[in-house]
């Protein structure tokens, strides 16, 4: 019988540039709901859902069951013939999307929804240089590598001109040192300088996660999009909003950007689009489509296997009611962790997020303004949650930020529950 023991051996023997979590990484082998099972008998509540991607739990039997009869009817053909499943799903994403998102184009990952974003946005304007942010991720091609602002994720001599980036909306760690209640937003307003000196003047548009989410759960205060969203499209570009992470109910509504008044001229998603199939897709305005004009063709993007699980996984959202639970469960969660930050005020910095997308950051000691990123901490703390079978994420910058984000369909004993446990073994380490 195999063992977690030899699938590790086997992992570092045969993978490259594969990082794992945990001093000795867990191999998971079966789950259901918000539990996991590693190969070793071992059970985990579910707190980080694959990165944001298992949407309505693991192995849902609505989402199965669509697959499973999928499977049996047609596997694969390509874009070059439509399907009844990427059409079904193309009306619904359209039927749900915000404004004028009423053209789709569908991929297999998030790195690509961004990569067909940016392309779009440089067709339509006839602009070539993009704005991003700090802090932001936006996936491991050359171009969305370039995207991307942190070091770690850029891979030494692959750099590509015609990308500057903003400051982060990063209120607890204010790149200008200002205080949310009387900055006045500066870190958006400061993006038209950014133009005038660092572009040619003349930019395709913007790329933004709603909250970033490998940044460590940073939500910008709500005026920040309306304000950039008005200096992209003053000097010719369009708004790309990347709901990666945010979309389909996470932060308590149906796309993270409803919470900031703005709309975008161009939305990729993919993660929790179908419950851990492997699917994304771009969505933009007719207008922007219409200047797409090269041919242009997509292996597995739409595939009909993914699709149906992608339909399913929004039927179930919407049936079930999931955005509002997000929002009531988040509640908890929200309140949970504030609790906590008041029993260990000198480690646990910032409390952030929305919905079922809530962080902690940590810190040295908070109590005496030495926020230094506290890292040991974070490593220490995932032993101590692994012990109790607690499975959570990190991120930020510095990766001393714990990310939790479980299932949409999660019930109040399960939410309290990890709640309890993460308490646990935040006292397990003796910090204050």
């Amino acid at each position: 019988m195999t063992s977690s023991a030899d699938v590790r051996e086997k992992h570092d023997e045969h993978l490259f540039a594969t990082a794992n979590y945990y001093e000795e990484p867990i191999v998971l082998a079966e789950g259901k709901g918000t539990r996991l099972k590693d190969l070793d008998g071992k059970s985990y509540l579910d707190f980080f859902g694959g990165i944001l991607t298992v949407s309505v739990g693991h192995c849902n039997d609505k989402v199965n069951a669509a697959v499973k009869a999928q499977i049996d009817r047609l596997g694969h053909v390509s874009t070059l013939y439509p399907t009844l499943p990427i059409v079904e799903l193309a009306e619904t994403l359209t039927k749900i999307a915000p404004g004028q998102l009423k053209k789709a184009f569908f991929t297999v990952s998030g790195t690509e929804a961004d990569e067909t974003a940016v392309m779009l946005a440089q067709v339509h304007t006839g602009n070539s240089e993009l704005i991003a942010l700090r802090h932001g991720y936006s996936g491991r091609s050359l171009l969305t590598q370039n995207l991307t602002a942190h070091g770690r994720y850029r891979a030494t001599g692959s750099q590509v001109a015609a990308v500057k980036h903003a400051m982060s909306p990063y209120c607890y760690r204010c790149p200008m040192g200002l205080r949310p209640d009387s900055c006045g937003v500066r870190c958006a307003t400061d993006l038209e300088e950014l133009i005038q000196t660092t572009t040619s003047g003349h930019v395709a548009g913007m790329i933004a996660e709603p909250i970033q989410g490998v940044g460590g759960f940073i939500t910008p205060p709500k005026e920040y999009f309306p304000i950039v969203a008005e200096i992209i499209r003053k000097y010719g570009g369009i708004m790309i909003l990347d709901e990666v992470q945010t979309g389909f109910g996470r932060t308590g509504k149906m796309w993270g950007h409803e919470h900031f008044g703005v709309v975008p001229d161009v939305m990729t998603m993919a993660k929790g689009i179908a419950n851990g199939f492997p699917l994304s897709a771009t969505l933009c305005t007719p207008a922007v489509a219409g200047s797409f004009k090269s041919a242009n063709i997509s292996t597995f993007g739409g595939n009909p296997i993914s699709a149906a699980a992608g339909k399913a996984t929004i039927d179930v959202i919407l049936e079930e009611n999931l955005v509002e639970n997000a929002r009531n469960m988040g509640e908890i969660l929200h309140a949970g962790l504030v609790a906590l930050q008041r029993r260990f005020p000198k480690t646990i910095g910032d409390v952030r997020g929305m919905g079922l997308m809530q962080a902690v950051e940590l810190v040295v000691d908070e109590t005496a303004n030495d926020r230094t990123p506290n890292k040991q901490a974070t490593l220490r703390l995932f032993e101590e949650t692994k012990k109790r079978g607690l499975l959570i994420g990190k991120g930020g910058l510095h990766d001393n930020t714990i990310r939790l984000a479980p299932a949409l369909n999660i019930g109040k004993a399960d939410l309290e529950d990890g709640i309890a446990i993460f308490g646990d073994a935040f006292a397990a380490l003796g910090v204050g």
